[in-house]
């Protein structure tokens, strides 16, 4: 074995980070925090897009989360403050209103206006997620140091589809929520200790560097990101591959019924698509997809692959 193996396997790893305990929170922070992640709960309930989407050919379809990202976003927002009855039945905070932020951590606050200045109660970084995107998991980047986190702050993810898949209104699906700081621990945590080094890279080059001014709430021009001693593939902070922090709700949503079929099953169809395979490995793709076990009958799955194939024939999918 090479000392440098050796240092590895001398590694010390620390306990894992926990969660901030809710108990320790100021009785109104606590209400509030709960309030809030409850009205997220509610995002499928409650959420309203008016305007339906059209016209997409598939080629297009995959760069839906960048198209319409923000306008998902602010809308997420927009129901957040409609409901204000879930996350403030008294009226504590009738002064306070959730605005989007996008070029500041975290992108969407609780925030009164006054003479004085702006006062934020609480911070959440939200992320919007096509679930038919290409990667299969949400495209969150999240370097911020833990500094930079009250304990109440909010990391969020909400899957969004549209209603008839290809076209529709969209839709938003059961977020993912977590405590922001434990969120950044967790990453810097996974990065330095738990991620595969196949490479046997030395641990002093697994390490992350602190931010220069992690200050909560900051302005665009605070510097509150941690960045990593290597990282030469530049995967740093991509918080759904520190696992297994989000990986039962990744499971979850993508095992949604879209349609009589798993949003999985539409994201591989529209991916192999675009890749423009050979018909004979399409038609197992197609006959992968584990249809009859969800409807009940031979059928009704043979229904669904036969959309399948009127997409696949009939769909613009950009090809010359």
């Amino acid at each position: 074995m090479t000392d440098e193996v050796d240092a590895i396997d001398q590694i010390v790893v620390p306990p894992e980070p926990v969660r901030v305990d809710l108990a320790t929170f100021p009785k109104e922070m606590r209400e509030l925090y709960l309030g809030v992640k409850a009205a997220l709960s509610a995002l499928p309930i409650h959420f309203d897009f008016d305007n339906p989407i059209s016209g997409i050919n598939a080629t297009d379809l995959f760069n839906l989360s960048s198209l319409m990202g923000a306008a998902i976003e602010i809308q997420v927002v927009e129901t957040l403050n409609a409901l204000r009855g879930t996350w403030d039945p008294q009226m504590r905070w009738s002064e306070y209103r959730f605005v989007r932020s996008a070029q500041a951590f975290p992108d969407v606050r609780l925030v009164k206006h006054a003479d004085d200045g702006i006062s934020v109660l609480l911070g959440i970084e939200l992320k919007g997620w096509f679930l038919l995107s290409k990667e299969g998991e949400p495209s969150l980047r999240y370097k911020v140091s833990p500094e930079a986190c009250n304990p109440w702050d909010m990391v969020c993810v909400v899957p969004w589809y549209l209603s008839s898949v290809v076209a529709g209104t969209p839709q938003v699906a059961a977020p993912w929520v977590d405590q922001a700081r434990f969120a950044a621990e967790w990453r810097d945590y996974w990065w330095e200790f738990l991620r595969g080094n196949p490479n046997k890279e030395p641990q002093k080059l697994r390490g992350v560097k602190p931010a220069a001014s992690p200050v909560v709430y900051p302005s665009k021009a605070d510097l509150v990101s941690q960045t990593p001693i290597s990282d030469g593939a530049g995967n740093f902070g991509r918080l759904p591959r520190c696992k297994p922090l989000m990986d039962s709700f990744l499971e979850s949503a993508l095992s949604m019924d879209l349609l009589g079929i798993e949003a999985a099953s539409w994201q591989a169809f529209f991916k192999a698509h675009k890749e423009k395979p050979d018909p004979k490995d399409l038609a197992k793709l197609l006959a992968s997809f584990d249809l009859r076990r969800k409807h009940g009958s031979e059928e009704s799955a043979e229904r669904l692959r036969e959309l399948l194939r009127e997409l696949a024939d009939d769909f613009d999918f950009g090809e010359n």
